[in-house]
């Protein structure tokens, strides 16, 4: 079973050499790189930005243990003090806009100390966000979020939070310059070929860091012991599933038999049961009738438990 295990995982792992600057563990392992991320950076914003500190890759955020953290791709600061948070995003979400608002709100309230009441100095901050799909739709290779006034357009909030979201696959090249399109191109198709194809110097630096990353034994085995803990986590949520599922089942016939009338014993006899189990099931089950609702049954045994 476990060799049955080992050999599919093995078929479903995507070697490191394959993967694509749009798979998180690539991204984060090349932009760890101050240089990368300086280039990276100067693209999107169509300037040279001077980094000023090392980069922190998955850099977890709590400002209390009563509040979920969050976990940032890749964080930077540049020499005027800006903060630059880096996401990449493969998988399709719904949320991206209500967690770039989450992001901005745990970055503010790290940077501002409970003694220090003064607003005025926090940092800029630029939240950005990569997708390999359009999040809202337009066709825009990039959306720009400030704050303004409805009423008058021209009054901007000057609050000095900026989210940028990037979609690899826009359709507007006349609208954003192109080696932004480059970039956003290279980062879906992170190859040889298409490095060497572009007129970009700064693409062809990060590609060099793709290189090594893809060539660095001690990052391979990093990255197989991450493959690794993430399918075991699937498998075991899998395996959850599956419990989770033959109780229900498991609920749904017992509460069937109830409705006739039938007794714990009967019941237990029936679906080769345990007499206790279905004894103590029964007795929480008829709480619920005549209804029977699976849901609130199985919560008020399960859950309980738990």
């Amino acid at each position: 079973m476990i060799k049955s295990k080992e050999k599919h995982m093995k078929q479903n792992l995507i070697p490191l050499s394959d993967l694509n600057l749009t798979d998180r563990f690539l991204f984060d392992e090349v932009m760890e790189d101050p240089q990368a991320h300086q280039d990276a950076l100067s693209i999107i914003f169509g300037h040279t930005v001077p980094l000023l500190t090392q980069n922190e890759t998955e850099k977890e955020l709590r400002v209390s243990p009563a509040i979920r953290s969050i976990r940032m791709d890749v964080c930077s600061m540049d020499e005027d003090k800006s903060i630059y948070n880096t996401e990449m995003q493969k998988k399709r979400q719904t949320d991206l806009a209500k967690r770039s608002r989450y992001y901005q709100a745990m970055i503010d309230t790290s940077l501002l100390e409970p003694s220090i009441p003064n607003y005025n100095i926090l940092n800029r901050s630029f939240i950005i966000i990569i997708t390999p799909f359009d999040p809202f739709g337009l066709g825009l290779y990039r959306y720009t979020f400030n704050y303004k006034c409805e009423e008058r357009p021209e009054c901007g909030l000057n609050d000095g939070a900026t989210k940028i979201f990037l979609n690899t696959r826009g359709t507007n090249p006349e609208e954003v310059s192109p080696e932004l399109v480059e970039f956003l191109h290279y980062l879906e198709n992170t190859t040889n070929q298409v490095a060497e194809h572009s007129t970009s110097d700064r693409i062809k630096r990060i590609h060099q860091r793709v290189q090594k990353v893809k060539s660095n034994e001690e990052i391979g085995v990093k990255y197989m012991q991450a493959w690794e803990e993430k399918y075991y986590e699937r498998e075991e949520g899998r395996e959850e599933g599956r419990e989770e599922g033959s109780k229900f089942k498991l609920l749904e016939q017992l509460t069937k038999k109830l409705r006739k009338d039938k007794t714990p014993e009967t019941i237990a006899e029936e679906l080769e049961e345990d007499e206790n189990t279905i004894r103590h099931l029964c007795a929480v089950a008829k709480n619920f009738a005549p209804d029977y609702n699976l849901e609130q049954i199985y919560n008020a045994i399960y859950k309980k438990e738990n």
